[in-house]
């Protein structure tokens, strides 16, 4: 007996009324002769997105998951929620507000039956986001080079095989969940395929500037080690300076018998005081991420599943 290969579209929504309806007709119309499941998780909506999948949901036309969580956990975390849910071989990410074209899943699919890969990332050709939402994601882009293990090779529009998220979605229940760093911890075999990133149609971006900002800090202090190890370095080239002028001070001292001075002795206390707080600074959000893992504080909570 042949096996039919089934996906599963996770799609987290937030204010996305506007757009539900026809993501859903489209997604139906692009997947025709496969077998999926479309997830959506509702992130807690205040513009009426879930009486909008409910009423999908009842027309029966479509084979739907639809989730409720109690509050806005994020974007991640709402993708963590609906990991839960997922029953296909292999899971499709996108957003809701239609820049990724449900037409282009079909890539996604085909470059993985070509390539046999764990991981199939789309690029975009064009980003089509806002100018600071653009500038955001460029300067997400930019850090990736320099801490591949916080941001790696990621696309918020990708495909994914069950045995992977199986082990990810058992082992990383954390408060903070970035999807792009965890799933290449397990797998190297990704494969890219270039699609459309088309212009928003409905509404406006929910990651102002500010939003893409916090996420890169806590994507930088859940996922990544690199500013400890800039405080190292940057210690250890203090401590050197600040040795090297001390040598220097002591030689005008003994062979010149200059003055020690006062300006660079407080110069040189501000220096490593600063060195020491900033350290300490950087210690301390490691700390604090720490201290809200142990509280087991929840990612989601579920008020209601369709």
């Amino acid at each position: 007996m042949e096996t039919v290969t089934t996906y599963s579209i996770l799609i987290p929504v937030y204010n996305a009324a506007h757009s539900l309806v026809e993501l859903a007709d489209r997604i139906h119309l692009s997947l025709k002769g496969h077998t999926y499941q479309l997830v959506l998780v509702d992130d807690g909506s205040k513009d009426g997105s879930w009486e909008i999948i409910e009423s999908i949901k009842k027309e029966n036309k479509y084979h739907i998951t639809a989730v409720r969580l109690a509050r806005n956990a994020g974007q991640h975390n709402a993708i963590l929620c609906g990991l839960n849910f997922c029953k296909g071989d292999y899971i499709v990410f996108m957003d809701d507000d239609l820049q990724h074209p449900p037409e282009e899943i079909t890539k996604l699919i085909h470059k993985q039956v070509e390539s046999g890969a764990d991981i199939v990332l789309g690029i975009y050709d064009k980003k089509q986001h806002g100018t600071f939402r653009n500038l955001g994601s460029t300067f997400l882009q930019k850090s990736a080079k320099y801490d591949a293990d916080a941001y790696g090779e990621g696309s918020s529009f990708k495909l994914v095989t069950r045995e992977l998220i199986l082990k990810i979605r058992d082992r990383h229940q954390y408060n903070f969940f970035f999807l792009d760093a965890v799933i290449q911890w397990y797998s190297a075999n990704i494969a890219t395929v270039e699609v459309t990133h088309q212009p928003r149609k409905y509404g406006t971006s929910s990651y102002p500037l500010s939003s893409l900002i916090r996420m890169y800090f806590n994507i930088h202090f859940n996922y990544s080690g690199l500013s400890l190890k800039v405080m190292t370095y940057f210690g250890l080239i203090s401590s050197v300076i600040s040795f090297l002028i001390g040598i220097r001070f002591v030689i005008r001292k003994f062979v010149y018998d200059v003055p020690m001075g006062y300006t660079s002795l407080i110069v040189s206390i501000l220096f490593t005081y600063s060195v020491v707080m900033f350290s300490l600074g950087i210690i301390g959000l490691y700390i604090f991420n720490l201290y809200n893992q142990n509280q087991n504080k929840p990612p989601y909570t579920i008020k209601k599943v369709v």
